[in-house]
């Protein structure tokens, strides 16, 4: 889509997020035998030390809806506090 409307000034662009703290997220926790360590499995395999929160979600979309971001089209962007990195 970025090649076939690139010549349209139409950007696009694929936010990628990991393992963000939601609701829909909430049940990996609380079905869980021991949801601490659920938590800290998860936690231990982000070397940014953290789960995500929608704000960082939130924070690229903005970043890509910006005049900051008008040369960029084309790609996949990963939110993921490093998981891909590991």
């Amino acid at each position: 889509m970025a090649v076939d409307y690139g010549h349209e000034n139409i950007r696009v662009n694929a936010i990628c997020p990991g393992f963000v703290e939601t609701e829909l997220t909430e049940p990996v926790f609380t079905q869980a035998p021991d949801p601490q360590a659920v938590r800290r499995e998860r936690i231990a395999v982000h070397p940014i030390g953290r789960l995500g929160q929608p704000d960082d979600v939130a924070g690229l979309a903005v970043f890509l809806a910006s005049d900051e971001s008008a040369w960029i089209t084309g790609t996949a962007l990963p939110v993921d506090g490093g998981y891909l990195a590991v």
